[in-house]
């Protein structure tokens, strides 16, 4: 029997400025780049996140994801912004909270692999514009893509955070192949290339509970950086793995803020808040200061992408998830190039077909570029 010790209860207090814990869990809060990446086809403009960046600021976030994936692609192509200009304004009015992005390795924010000096130059003005955390991941796990933006992220004095993308071949952890040696192995492998912390990045929420339990416990006795889950609400399970991963020691967790929140982005920031409130792991924020930032997306932000919503069914959970194994990220652009093709109709039939052929490219892990490939 496992003895999930890592939270202990403490005293119960709700005011705003309660005595930190002991051990308090991270947030780094992903609504200004994945939540409406994954809700509504990234086309979130910067105008709309001025609005709550300085009330966000005094949240205490870890950090805050305000770049990379699509963004850089979709500001070009639909929103007609400079996607550099997203950065230094956002930095105007966020001074607090270190900036996080989403870097694709070698393939840097797009969908091919870019020459050597272009990378390089890449990393280097993005970190001169105000980007400090580079998450960065590789959509095969192959570790050689790393080897030319890592040592820019390091000369640049900003913090490498490796990925894992976390995928299977069968309905739950284990195998031939994605078992739990093969994280442990993946992780220690970013250990040596000097990650600062490292992420399990769940892109299409198919961690279960149980299984984040074991695999963060094996991560944190197997190597020294601090473990991140990230792990979209898809399949509905990611709240659950949360907790589990909590409970295992896990070091940051990826949220949302509520009206970003659930369906295929992530799990919602209140709930987790009020779940530690009293333990040992008690995040310290202020429910009520969360709440009026809520207020401002729903009123005033939410009604202009509302019809970006994946509306072709009503469940805000998708379990065939666990067997097409589709990104969040990508869903909702899916769900949009269908509509625009007046196909989206055929969506079960996407779906059927993407495990035959993900089967036939060698059970790759589906997350751009390779998903969109397949």
């Amino acid at each position: 029997m496992t003895d999930h010790n890592q939270v202990k209860m403490a005293n119960m207090d709700y005011s705003k400025d309660r005595p930190k814990a002991e051990n308090p869990v991270k947030i780094e809060d992903l609504t200004l780049r994945d939540g409406h990446q994954s809700l509504f086809a990234t086309r979130g403009r910067t105008e709309d996140m001025i609005p709550v960046a300085e009330i966000m600021d005094e949240v205490g976030f870890w950090a805050v994801e305000t770049w990379g994936g699509a963004t850089f692609d979709t500001m070009h192509r639909f929103l007609n912004e400079d996607p550099w200009e997203r950065i230094r304004t956002l930095k105007r009015y966020m001074k607090k909270t270190p900036f996080s992005m989403l870097l694709r390795a070698q393939n840097l924010v797009g969908y091919r692999n870019y020459a050597d000096d272009l990378a390089r130059v890449f990393v280097e003005r993005s970190a001169a514009n105000g980007m400090d955390i580079f998450r960065t991941f590789d959509a095969l796990n192959d570790y050689r893509n790393f080897e030319t933006v890592v040592p820019v992220i390091k000369e640049c004095g900003k913090h490498f955070q490796g990925c894992i993308c976390y995928t299977m071949t069968e309905p739950r952890m284990g195998g031939e192949v994605y078992n739990l040696d093969y994280y442990v192995q993946k992780a220690k492998d970013l250990e040596a290339m000097g990650a600062d912390s490292i992420c399990i990045k769940d892109m299409a929420g198919l961690i279960a509970p149980y299984d984040a339990y074991e695999i963060v416990k094996a991560l944190k006795a197997s190597v020294k950086p601090p473990i991140n889950l990230h792990s979209h609400f898809t399949s509905g399970m990611s709240s659950m793995s949360h907790l589990k991963a909590i409970e295992a020691g896990v070091d940051i967790i990826d949220t949302c803020m509520s009206p970003y929140a659930y369906r295929t982005s992530h799990a919602a920031i209140e709930p987790l808040v009020m779940t530690l409130m009293g333990t040992s792991r008690d995040t310290g924020f202020d429910i009520k200061h969360l709440a009026g930032i809520n207020e401002i997306l729903e009123k005033e932000i939410l009604p202009k992408y509302k019809h970006l919503l994946d509306d072709s069914k009503v469940a805000i959970t998708d379990i065939n998830v666990l067997l097409h194994q589709t990104p969040g990220g990508m869903l909702s652009n899916l769900v949009n190039q269908l509509r625009q093709m007046d196909a989206l109709d055929r969506i079960d039939e996407v779906y059927k077909e993407l495990p035959r052929v993900r089967k036939d490219l060698g059970q790759i892990p589906l997350v751009t570029p390779t998903s969109q490939i397949v």
